[in-house]
């Protein structure tokens, strides 16, 4: 099949959470199984002075979206570990800016200009797709956009619309009075009249409306999302297209994420050879400036510091944690402030048991993900995760809350039948998080269960093979 897909972020291009990585791991999956993969993206500021070589494949192209004239070119590169090609969209006056995303006031034409740029390389190449994939509200408009404004091109008629829902909470939503921005004014009798009524504009709402197909990246979450309290509004349109909307879990890069091959970790070992873990854990710590002290065992968490991840309960929890039991914590992650000031002050507070790296760094979260014995994400929600994914393949036992991708994968140890990967709590609280904090250090305490428990996560099929499989049938479905 010949499939298109446009996303706002493709790491390691450009990346800021789990949309790039999979962005990059899907297209790569489904090039492997043979198919015609086009990846277009938007060419950053980060991604034009990464010191990576691009060839040119359309030069300087103008095109009017309402009142703009916006002129465009068009630079490629190969997705690292594939031939798959990502095209860049060039446009300095909107892409070359320090962020990612922005909070500027022409956000909304910064994304449709993607929108519309995908669907003009197409038409330009003359390549016509079987599937147009959109991810996020920053794409959402083209399954509308494919039935409108490019509806008269033949290159088009067999052409089928998959969007998938990353995180609801970002919408994409902007005043009514944007519309004409979009290049939807003459086909605003195709919007939702009710919103435009009221005077606002979703963009991904309207994906919702008019692709051929909804999937998000866990069933949990997709079941979620149909309900008031995780819809975030959007929950009576899913309910209505319920029958197209599908969870499939994402996966990993299991050639990236392998602490048999990863050339960030100074020692690797596998399910049958567990030593080396430990000489891990001791150049974390080292490198975390805490004290290696055998038998004691060390939690890990690389996050963004959101109201999101559920640390207001680690506020609650893990200074009396910290306070009464033999445990060492290490953090790497920024974000929100006050939770910021909280490891910092536990870091103050416990200086031989608690450090804190503000900030991020690949090779640091790859060595906390090997190092450390548990790794924790009390997630208030969670489409997916990958990082309760990546500790299972590295031995490092999740302890999670019990929601969306968590949920689907994270199961708690059962010491009498010895199955399980880990500990999960199922109502967000500090008495929950507590007990699933006690049962893992209790189980920790007999070694025989804790290796029988690493290696039933490390033995777990959590790339991307399943999941490309399901992403063909789903095509297949709609084509």
């Amino acid at each position: 099949m010949r499939i298109l897909f446009v996303s706002a972020e493709v790491a390691p291009f450009a990346k800021t959470g789990g949309l790039g990585d999979v962005s990059a791991a899907l297209p790569r999956a489904l090039r492997a199984q043979g198919h015609d993969v086009l990846v277009v993206a938007p060419f950053y500021q980060r991604v034009r002075t990464s010191g990576r070589s691009f060839e040119s494949v359309l030069g300087p192209r103008e095109i009017t979206i309402g009142p703009h004239r916006i002129t465009f070119a068009v630079h490629a590169a190969a997705l690292p570990g594939s031939d798959a090609k990502v095209f860049f969209v060039d446009c300095p006056a909107l892409y070359d800016r320090p962020g990612i995303y922005t909070q500027d006031p022409d956000e909304h034409v910064r994304f449709t200009l993607l929108s519309w740029a995908a669907l003009k390389i197409c038409q330009y190449l003359e390549w016509s797709p079987d599937v147009v994939h959109v991810n996020d509200w920053q794409t959402a408009l083209v399954p509308l956009l494919l039935k409108t404004m490019f509806a008269w091109d033949r290159l088009f008629s067999g052409t089928r619309t998959v969007l998938t829902i990353h995180n609801i909470g970002h919408q994409g939503g902007f005043p009514a009075s944007v519309l004409a921005e979009t290049g939807l004014a003459e086909a605003s009798s195709q919007l939702h009249q009710e919103q435009l009524r009221a005077g606002r504009l979703n963009f991904l709402l309207h994906g919702i409306l008019y692709a051929h197909a909804i999937t998000t990246v866990s069933p949990t979450y997709a079941r979620e999302i149909r309900s008031a309290e995780h819809g975030v509004g959007l929950d009576p349109f899913l309910r209505a297209r319920g029958d197209v909307l599908f969870g499939v879990l994402n996966g990993i890069d299991d050639e990236e994420w392998s602490p048999e091959r990863d050339a960030r970790i100074p020692f690797r070992y596998s399910a049958d050879d567990l030593a080396p873990k430990e000489r891990d854990k001791e150049a974390l710590l080292g490198a975390m400036k805490l004290p290696y002290r055998p038998g004691i065992p060390t939690i890990g968490i690389v996050s963004r510091l959101a109201w999101q991840k559920g640390f207001d309960l680690c506020a609650e929890v893990l200074p009396v944690l910290l306070a009464r039991r033999d445990v060492q914590l290490v953090v790497l992650g920024s974000g929100e402030g006050r939770y910021e000031e909280l490891f910092h002050r536990l870091a103050r507070q416990f200086p031989r048991k608690a450090s804190f790296h503000k900030g991020f760094s690949e090779p640091l979260a790859h060595l906390i993900e090997a190092g450390a014995d548990m790794f924790l994400m009390p997630s208030r929600y969670e489409p997916c995760g990958l990082n309760q994914m990546y500790s299972l393949r590295y031995g490092t036992v999740p302890i999670v809350h019990r929601t969306g991708g968590l949920a689907d994968t994270v199961h708690n140890w059962d010491p009498r039948t010895g199955r399980g990967n880990g500990f999960s709590f199922e109502h967000f609280d500090a008495s929950g998080l507590s007990w699933a904090l006690g049962y893992a250090l209790e189980t920790w305490a007999e070694r025989a269960q804790w290796r029988a428990l690493q290696q039933n996560g490390m033995r777990e099929e959590l790339g991307w093979s399943r999941r490309v499989r399901q992403y063909e049938e789903l095509y297949r479905l709609i084509a």
